[in-house]
C-alpha cells in the first residue's frame, strides 16, 4: 500500500492535490489528526488501496518530531511519500485577498495579521518541507497546470486517461443530465416508418444498412467524429475524468443507437477508453 501525506502552506493547493489523488484511485482524507494517522493506515491496509491524507497547520502535533517518527515507522511496512505544496508569500497574500478567506492561524491567534500568519506557518512547516519527497511550488501555476504537475510527480503520467462516454437516448423520455455535448439526429431518415424495420434497433444489421444507404447519415456521423477529434486534445488537457456525448432521436431506438454505437466503436478502436450506453432501449424491450 502506498501512503501519500499532503502538506504545505494554506492556500498553496493541498485541496487540488487531494482531488488529483482521488481521481487516481487513492482513498483520501482531509485534515487527519496526526495522532490518528497510524490507526487510519492500519484500518485501510487490508483493502490494498492506496491512501492519501492531508495534514496542515491545524492538526500538527506540538512536537513535530512525532510526525517524523510516525512516518518513519509507517515507511517500514508501506511506501510512504510526503508531498509539500509551497507558494511565495506575495502569491499567498494575493490569493487570500482575492478569496477573502481567513488564514487558519489568524483564527487561532486573533492578533495575527495575514502576513504574520503566513510567516509563522512558514516557520512551523519547515521541518515537514525538509522531509518532503516531492516539493511543488504553485506560485506561477494555474489549477490545471498544478494538477498536471502533481500527477506527473506522483504517478509518472503526463495526463490521466479521459473516459469517453457515448450515450444514445430518446427525446420522448428526456435528455440526460450529465451530457457535455448533445447531438439531435431526429432529422435523419427514420427506420420506424418501415414496418419490417420497426421492431429492430440501431444495433441490428438491417437498420445499419438502411441508414448507411442515406449519404446524410454518413456525413453527420463523420462530422460528429471530426468535432470530437478536433477538440479532444484540449479536453484531455483540462484534467477532466469523463467526456459524455449524448446523441438523441425521437424514441432512442434506431438512429441515435446506430450513430452512438458507430462513433463509440470508432474511438475505442483508436485506443481511447470508451463506454457505450443506450439509455432508452429498455423502453423498447
Amino acid at each position: 500500500m502506498r501512503l501519500v501525506v499532503v502538506s504545505g502552506h494554506s492556500g498553496a493547493g493541498k485541496s487540488v492535490a487531494l482531488r488529483v489523488l482521488e481521481d487516481s484511485g487513492y482513498y483520501c482524507v482531509d485534515n487527519l489528526p496526526v495522532d490518528l494517522l497510524d490507526h487510519f493506515v492500519e484500518s485501510t491496509q487490508d483493502s490494498q488501496q492506496n491512501v492519501a491524507v492531508s495534514i496542515d497547520i491545524r492538526n500538527l502535533p506540538e512536537n513535530l518530531n512525532q510526525l517524523s517518527i510516525k512516518l518513519d515507522e509507517l515507511a517500514k511496512q508501506h511506501d510512504v511519500k510526503v508531498l509539500f505544496l509551497d507558494a511565495t508569500k506575495s502569491v499567498l497574500l494575493t490569493r487570500y485577498s482575492e478569496t477573502r478567506r481567513i488564514h487558519p492561524l489568524s483564527q487561532q491567534k486573533e492578533k495575527l495579521s495575514l502576513e504574520q500568519a503566513i510567516d509563522l506557518e512558514h516557520k512551523l512547516l519547515k521541518p515537514i518541507k525538509e522531509q518532503a519527497d516531492y516539493l511543488i511550488d504553485s506560485s506561477e501555476r494555474s489549477i490545471h497546470d498544478l494538477s498536471e504537475t502533481i500527477r506527473i510527480e506522483l504517478e509518472g503520467k503526463e495526463k490521466k486517461e479521459l473516459v469517453m462516454v457515448f450515450q444514445s437516448f430518446g427525446f420522448k423520455y428526456g435528455m440526460p443530465n450529465d451530457a457535455d455535448y448533445v447531438f439531435d439526429v431526429r432529422f435523419l431518415p427514420n427506420p420506424h416508418w418501415q414496418p419490417e424495420l420497426r421492431p429492430l434497433t440501431g444495433l441490428d444489421a438491417p437498420i445499419k444498412s438502411f441508414l448507411e444507404s442515406h449519404p446524410e447519415v454518413i456525413e453527420l456521423k463523420l462530422q460528429i467524429q471530426n468535432f470530437i477529434e478536433r477538440w479532444l486534445p484540449l479536453l484531455e488537457k483540462n484534467n477532466r475524468s469523463y467526456l459524455t456525448v449524448a446523441i438523441g432521436c425521437t424514441g432512442g431506438k434506431h438512429r441515435s443507437v446506430y450513430i452512438t454505437q458507430q462513433i463509440g466503436e470508432y474511438f475505442a478502436q483508436s485506443g481511447h477508453q470508451v463506454q457505450i450506453r443506450h439509455a432508452s432501449l429498455e423502453h423498447h424491450q
